[in-house]
């Protein structure tokens, strides 16, 4: 939707290079407009905005020196002022989620900063930056900072997302998402070995969003994907009704 109306929030994502085809950013807007009544701008930041749909807004990654290369630590740079037009309250979404409920919440629930906390590490302020919240202009004192300690942070932290959420922390800004509305699929959804040889994949009660972080992706795990006996997994066909 676009219009510069402060009162609509904002739903961001980003695609770069190759590992992802435009169908995805597509598919997200799709499930977005679905699930969330607020009215909304949907911006994905790309360096190759063919193939997008219409509704979709494209905007260039912002270009910002950063010690890096190409290619590595993208998300931080949304927390660039100005962003280009955009004000307000921001939903950073990854494109390898799937949305299986309303989604209005995650623009009431208080918080500076909203992450996933890492599921298999709770309580060591390590989070998962599939899924955040933020309000656009208001850190760009993180790049301040990675700017001038850019080695020593990228020896200490394996991803920006762990990066990100210290940072947060030692602001005194970091919260995280309510117990259960984004789920991994690997986690939560597959059966442990040896169901997942004859129970299929599910959907966990309350849960909101699913992150398939890794592998399998989900246009992997809607066919099913075996590997080997302990990581074959059967079809999630219902991913099909959501994720379109």
């Amino acid at each position: 939707m676009k219009t510069t109306n402060h009162s609509m929030v904002n739903v961001l994502c980003m695609k770069w290079g190759t590992l992802y085809p435009p169908d995805y950013v597509n598919r997200l807007y799709s499930m977005v407009a679905r699930n969330l009544s607020l009215p909304f701008r949907f911006v994905c930041f790309t360096d190759d905005p063919d193939g997008i749909r219409p509704e979709v807004e494209t905007r260039p990654i912002p270009a910002i020196d950063l010690p890096v290369p190409p290619g590595r630590w993208l998300k931080q740079r949304v927390f660039v002022s100005p962003l280009h037009d955009l004000q307000g309250t921001a939903l950073f979404l990854d494109l390898d989620i799937v949305i299986v409920a309303p989604i209005d919440a995650f623009f009431s629930v208080p918080g500076e900063f909203l992450i996933i906390e890492d599921w298999k590490r709770k309580g060591r302020h390590i989070g998962n930056s599939s899924v955040f919240r933020f309000e656009i202009g208001q850190h760009s004192d993180l790049l301040d900072e990675f700017r001038q300690q850019a080695d020593a942070i990228t020896r200490r932290f394996v991803n920006e997302q762990e990066y990100l959420t210290d940072f947060m922390y030692r602001k005194g800004v970091l919260h995280y998402w309510p117990e259960g509305w984004c789920v991994s699929y690997k986690h939560h959804c597959l059966p442990p070995f040896p169901y997942n040889l004859f129970r299929n994949p599910v959907i966990p009660q309350g849960s909101k969003i699913i992150v398939f972080h890794g592998h399998p992706k989900p246009h992997e795990a809607l066919l099913g994907k075996p590997k080997n006996l302990f990581k074959q997994m059967r079809p999630a066909r219902w991913i099909a009704d959501h994720w379109r």
